[in-house]
């Protein structure tokens, strides 16, 4: 145990080579870490205040250790709170490390004879609570920055399903790390109600399985816009136990804001229509569920629907729409159409099976008739001079 006096000259000493000490702080971190040369200058000017602040606060600590412990949040308060974002944590502990083995290394320059052992004992103790208290600073950091991320994720989901992409949306987008590039857009039911905890557990959930997701929960709806490269059908089976019961709907293909926006709303329309089609496969694509959207008032399902179910058909020419218009007006009886057009049924057959290449439907399928019999119902009347849509 030192004496008073020799403290006091151990005191005296470590004032005076503040400046030296953060002197070499410095020096070592620019020769021993690659990181720190890469900075910006206003980072490593930034890192520089720190070295001080915590030179300054150890002097602090060593001359009142009950009473003016200062602690990591008052070291870093010199610097702003962008640094706990250009500077990890580890880069951080690094920089407490290296003030550390400098203060330590010239403890014999400033320690006063008989007092070098409580020295090293002081500066021993002080970076055990700093290094734990700089810990504590970056976890309340990150936790402000899930909080903020949060928020923002949340008013970027909400201007997707509303549609609205405003020019300020991609960089909030960007701020959550996501980029244009294909992505699978998933909407369906919650299971259940979700508290704070298990709404946080989900999205955890989520993001395993993809990472960099945008999640957003609208009271029982669950919506994953997920941005991947792969193969998006392994990734919609991994998804689809992060939903409850009801249907699961894919959005269409996007790779825009605009197109995400729009596979969103797509996706939740599909999710309301979904009950009218008793064996819809789960999931089940957006576009499979044109006509049940159409019934719930979806005007872009009506439009998409007329546009690659019906306007390909009329623009073929020949008797090809005559001939589907013929056959579902003739309750899909292919003698019965034969007759009302006085041609033979395998004229009828082949007719069928051209509109089957050019659209994908086959009208001879019951569901496939049930999507080009809406098709035609809403292209007539569009085409209509009486009943404008």
């Amino acid at each position: 145990m030192s004496t008073p006096q020799a403290r006091t000259e151990t005191l005296r000493r470590l004032r005076a080579a503040t400046g030296r000490l953060a002197t070499a702080a410095l020096t070592t971190l620019d020769s021993d870490y690659a990181w720190f040369r890469a900075l910006p200058a206003q980072e490593r000017s930034w890192v520089g205040t720190v070295a001080q602040a915590g030179i300054d606060s150890f002097v602090s600590w060593y001359a009142d250790p009950q009473h003016s412990q200062r602690s990591a949040t008052e070291v870093f308060a010199a610097a702003p709170t962008e640094l706990t974002r250009s500077v990890s944590l580890q880069h951080t502990l690094s920089v407490i490390r290296t003030v550390v083995r400098v203060v330590e290394s010239h403890s014999d320059e400033f320690a006063s004879p008989g007092a070098e052992r409580d020295v090293r004992e002081a500066i021993l103790i002080y970076s055990r609570e700093i290094a734990f208290s700089a810990a504590e600073v970056y976890a309340r950091a990150a936790e402000t920055r899930g909080a903020w991320d949060a928020r923002l994720e949340a008013l970027v989901v909400d201007a997707l399903v509303r549609g609205e992409v405003d020019e300020g949306l991609p960089s909030r987008a960007a701020a959550l790390g996501w980029k244009p590039g294909p992505t699978l857009v998933m909407v369906g039911l919650t299971d259940g109600t979700l508290g704070e905890v298990q709404s946080a557990e989900l999205r955890r959930t989520i993001r395993r399985a993809a990472p960099g997701a945008l999640v957003g929960i609208h009271g029982d709806d669950l919506v994953v816009i997920a941005r991947a490269d792969d193969d998006h059908s392994a990734l919609t089976t991994h998804l689809l136990s992060s939903f409850g019961p009801g249907p699961v709907v894919i959005g269409p293909a996007a790779v825009t804001l605009v197109e995400v926006a729009r596979a969103t709303r797509a996706a939740l329309a599909g999710v309301v229509a979904a009950p009218a089609w008793s064996i819809a496969p789960r999931p089940v694509s957006a576009d499979d569920l044109l006509p049940e959207r159409v019934l719930v008032g979806d005007t872009m399902a009506r439009e998409r629907l007329i546009a690659i179910a019906y306007d390909p058909i009329v623009r073929a020419g020949g008797a090809l729409a005559d001939t589907i218009a013929t056959y579902l007006d003739c309750g899909r009886s292919l003698e019965m159409a034969a007759r009302t057009m006085f041609v033979h049924p395998n004229t009828v057959r082949y007719r069928l099976k051209k509109v089957a290449q050019l659209t994908g439907w086959d009208v001879l399928s019951t569901r496939d008739a049930h999507v080009l019999e809406t098709a035609f119902a809403l292209g007539r009347l569009r085409d209509s001079t009486h009943t404008p849509l």
